[in-house]
């Protein structure tokens, strides 16, 4: 991973080989990032997605292996008990397959390059469970 700040933020470069989730939670704890938003494209080739089943409050995990296009990588990072959180969703595919997947991502690999943008923001919000949801909400 290579990255250069600006005051808006970062502009990262991930190369063949590296996990995106990894990657990013590795700045974030480096700069100290306590808020910020996350946009991403570029090509994958190991992807697990996962969502979340509100009846069994559980997320159900999707592998997908092969070579895809990021279309779409979205997300935000705030904090939980101080530490760096990554709500993460992604939407890729292979248009020679007619392959399309979207979901919350838990891990992805790069086959090729991916160009992340991660504006950071003034402030901190953090993240508290719910039991009514059964997930991390955002805490204000």
């Amino acid at each position: 991973m290579e990255y250069r700040k600006f005051d808006q933020g970062y502009v990262l470069r991930l190369d063949s080989g590296e996990e995106v989730v990894s990657c990013l939670t590795r700045l974030v704890e480096q700069e100290q990032v306590q808020l910020g938003c996350v946009s991403a494209l570029g090509a994958a080739n190991d992807v697990t997605i996962g969502i979340f089943d509100t009846t069994e409050k559980q997320y159900h995990a999707r592998r997908c292996q092969g070579q895809f296009e990021i279309s779409a990588l979205v997300g935000n990072v705030t904090r939980k008990d101080g530490e760096p959180y990554l709500h993460l969703h992604i939407t890729f595919g292979n248009p020679v397959t007619g392959e399309v997947y979207a979901g919350h991502l838990t891990s992805c690999t790069i086959s090729a390059t991916l160009e992340l943008f991660l504006q950071v923001w003034d402030g901190q919000v953090g993240r508290a469970f719910s039991d009514t949801v059964g997930l991390n909400l955002l805490n204000f």
